[in-house]
């Protein structure tokens, strides 16, 4: 209790000094806005479904819209069907919270669960209600009739049960429920409700859900659903007839990224054309928000795309076709979006981070490791299933996540303060704990600002808040050394049950000639470990988290670390020439993950430890929280220094290649494709092109010996494909994405330019050897451009020759 209340008096008295700013320090008129008026963090979940979901109604789930909300202002409710006595209460009540119930359905249950709906005995309806509880018929009809219609990847048809003129009733009917609950338990000043739907487009299973937030009360008579269009340029074009047929104010959050199969923020429309600045505009206006971790998994990044992060590996599921590829990750999205706002005039992935649950219980902001009990039903509710087991179309238990929560500094609690938070940005999202951080950018901000009881105001009245930009406008007759500082700020939850801090990092992302970089700095850490000189890493602080099977007993140290951490931090690597972002990432001391707690129970046997220990899934976790980003955006002028060396497709040395110029540089030769600049270097071996000018890649070794491509470079696998049209080339990376580049002469050096680096020319092109050059075939045998011709050679040791003649190239250099 002591130490709740020095917190909260430390951090009350930083933000309520105001009215002594000025008598102790001076702000430059130029520099100087007035202050807004003090903001408190208030914390919600955003993403939560109720019995009005089918998926939910389906595995057993008992709680309406209404226990939702009463569960998240502090009621103990049973969370399952069935099962009075498994129940949850948080040790916190939330603030906010939006029930996001999936449009899709919504019908066809109100229409099973009301008996005086005219279909309330139609078959589907009965197979619904499914009486007697049957958790094997419940599952079998979450199969066929939710991922058998939502993973369709034309556009889902609904059932005969759900077209009929009663179901269209239904739904009104049920989102009408639904609002009115919302209504009936906003209580302004100290719980508040917002209206909302989950859109969930899946297409052949790739997440590319949404859930639409409302603002005010001017709602549509029923919610828009993957029935209607499972494109999001139709979402945007629907909520942009909200707002003006309905003078509503409305935004979009997509979430689970991390598992769309590379689509959530690709550089292409729904139908796969190029996006331009009108496609920028509608995305960066409706979609202001990402959810970075929810109960399916962490989104912010990997360790194949993060490999300097040695704290990428977080929250994510094992490797597989739903989750590989860049544009699934939101870091690669910050990134991708600088330089699409070079190109297009727009940033459409300008996010500020928010996370949120996703969870089926009705039980809203249930994130605590030591007391969770499933968020998915029956399918998650015992200790042993958390641990082993894997529900048809999803990945694995052991790897989901109770789930994060959304924090707003707003300057009261109630609907337009909270929206108005979400739509400036100012916001973060946590892994599930309470952990309070804050975010400033500015160029003047003192040294020891972190120190001063004035540093919010003084922060606010010079400076931008997360989700807020910094100009170069404002440094354009500064000194060349100016960089921009940043006021950083990470509090543990007040709460007895809260986990001490163990550093804050500021991460770091910019774009420069059409190419992405990041870097993570450790700014601030809890103790007197050194940064290691060579990296400029801080050591991992103490794991004390014990797992005794034997006692029953997961023990560990909460206050391992510091119960708060602050610091004023300047970029020591400033370009004023390169578009960036910066977000803050604060991590608490490790703590037992709530599969710890289940991995002790007495319910759980030796066989089913076994099983989760197969998984490689960890008993502790680092629990975060996430800043939304500051972006720095240089001045015209700036921006015209830093293009000075840059060559692009525009430049008059560049001779575009033919297709037949194209063909002979790729066909039957080891090609290297380098970009000098990162050091990424693509080597393969590209094989005779058929009649239609395509080539399949083949295993190493394969008696297939007509096409073939061996991938030698360290990103490069046995994929799909390798085709040539015109002057470009394209082939598969091993994460499933694609290398598609324009070839050029430059004066005799071939060089390239990748579709996604929006007109940059990085990339040189050079054959390393003519595997032709001399026969690889028996001598008795002639090789033509397609394959020996006898039909008696053996393939096998064919291609075989082929490899030793590459490998012997690269032991020789």
């Amino acid at each position: 209790m002591f130490k709740k209340m020095k917190l909260f008096k430390k951090w009350t008295a930083i933000a309520l000094s105001g009215i002594l700013l000025s008598v102790y320090l001076w702000i430059p008129p130029a520099l100087a806005q007035e202050a807004p008026p003090q903001r408190k963090a208030l914390f919600g979940d955003l993403h939560i479904h109720t019995s009005y979901s089918l998926d939910a109604y389906l595995m057993l789930s008992a709680n309406t819209p209404d226990d939702a909300y009463r569960f998240a202002k502090g009621d103990r409710l049973p969370v399952l069907n069935g099962e009075p006595d498994q129940t949850n209460k948080l040790s916190e009540a939330l603030d906010f919270a939006a029930i996001t119930d999936h449009s899709e359905f919504i019908g066809e249950v109100e229409m099973a669960l009301d008996p005086d709906n005219p279909c309330y005995n139609h078959p589907l309806a009965k197979a619904i209600r499914n009486e007697p509880k049957s958790e094997t018929l419940s599952l079998l009809a979450y199969i066929n009739l939710v991922l058998g219609t939502t993973f369709s990847e034309e556009l889902p048809e609904r059932t005969k049960y759900g077209s009929t003129a009663c179901a269209a009733d239904a739904r009104k009917s049920a989102w009408k429920k639904l609002q009115d609950t919302t209504e009936n338990n906003y209580e302004e000043g100290v719980f508040t409700t917002l209206h909302a739907f989950e859109w969930s487009s899946a297409p052949s299973a790739a997440n590319l859900h949404r859930n639409v937030i409302f603002k005010d009360t001017n709602l549509p008579e029923e919610p828009f659903s993957i029935f209607d269009s499972q494109a999001p340029e139709d979402l945007w074009d629907i909520l942009s007839g909200y707002e003006q047929n309905l003078g509503t104010t409305v935004l979009a959050i997509p979430h689970n990224s991390n598992v769309s199969a590379n689509r959530m923020f690709a550089p292409k429309t729904f139908e796969g054309e190029d996006i331009d600045p009108a496609w920028a505009e509608l995305r960066a206006k409706y979609e202001p928000l990402v959810e970075i971790i929810q109960t399916k998994g962490g989104s912010e990044t990997t360790p194949r795309y993060a490999p300097d992060d040695e704290f990428a590996d977080f929250e994510l599921f094992p490797e597989g076709e739903g989750n590989l590829g860049s544009y699934g990750y939101l870091r690669e999205a910050l990134k991708n979006g600088l330089r699409h706002e070079a190109s297009l005039g727009t940033n459409p992935f300008k996010y500020g981070i928010i996370a949120a649950t996703d969870n089926h219980n009705g039980s809203p902001g249930d994130t605590e490791e030591y007391d969770f009990i499933g968020s998915h039903g029956f399918s998650d509710n015992t200790p042993a299933l958390r641990l082993t087991n894997i529900p048809p179309g999803w990945e694995p238990f052991p790897y989901f996540t109770p789930g994060g929560l959304t924090g707003v500094w707003a300057e009261a609690n109630n609907r337009e303060s909270i929206f108005e938070a979400l739509q400036r940005k100012e916001v973060f999202g946590t892994s599930g704990t309470r952990t309070k951080v804050r975010f400033f950018g500015g160029w003047d901000f003192p040294d020891d600002l972190h120190e001063q009881t004035y540093a919010i105001d003084y922060a606010y009245m010079t400076g931008v808040p997360m989700g807020g930009d910094l100009m170069g406008e404002d440094i354009i007759n500064a000194p060349t050394d100016k960089a921009p500082k940043f006021l950083v700020m990470a509090m543990r939850d007040a709460d007895e049950k809260g986990v001490d801090i163990d550093r804050i990092q500021v991460v770091k992302g910019w774009t420069k000639h059409g190419l992405t970089y990041e870097n993570i700095y450790d700014v601030v850490w809890a103790g007197d470990r050194p940064k290691d000189p060579d990296t400029g890493k801080v050591p991992p602080i103490e794991n004390t988290v014990n797992v005794d099977v034997e006692a029953g007993k997961v023990t560990f140290d909460p206050n391992s670390g510091k119960d708060e951490l602050m610091t004023v931090w300047e970029d020591p690597d400033f370009d004023p020439t390169a578009r960036s972002f910066y977000y803050l990432r604060a991590l608490e001391v490790p703590a037992p993950r709530y599969s710890a707690y289940d991995y002790v129970d007495p319910s759980v046997t030796d066989e089913d430890r076994a099983t989760f220990d197969e998984f490689g899934v960890p008993l502790s976790i680092q629990e975060r929280a996430w800043s939304s980003p500051i972006w720095y955006t240089p001045s015209p002028e700036q921006l015209e220094q830093g293009e000075a060396d840059a060559l692009t497709v525009s430049d008059p040395s560049l001779v575009p290649l033919t297709e037949a110029e194209t063909i002979e540089l790729f066909a039957s030769n080891l090609v290297k494709i380098a970009n000098p600049n990162t050091g990424e270097v693509f080597a393969n071996f590209y094989g005779p092109i058929d009649i239609h000018q395509n080539g399949r890649w083949l295993p190493i070794g394969s008696t297939e010996a007509q096409y073939a491509a061996v991938h030698i470079g360290e990103k490069l696998l046995n994929a799909g494909k390798y085709e040539i049209a015109g002057n470009q080339i394209g082939f598969n990376l091993e994460d499933g994405s694609e290398f598609v580049a324009e070839l050029f002469d430059r004066n005799g050096q071939i060089v390239a330019a990748r579709d996604d680096e929006v007109g940059y020319v990085n990339y040189q092109v050079d054959v390393l050897i003519d595997v032709f050059d001399e026969p690889c075939c028996p001598e008795s045998v002639s090789v033509t451009e397609d394959v020996c011709e006898d039909e008696n050679v053996n393939h096998k040791e064919f291609w075989n020759r082929i490899i030793q003649k590459v490998e012997k190239h690269y032991s020789t250099k």
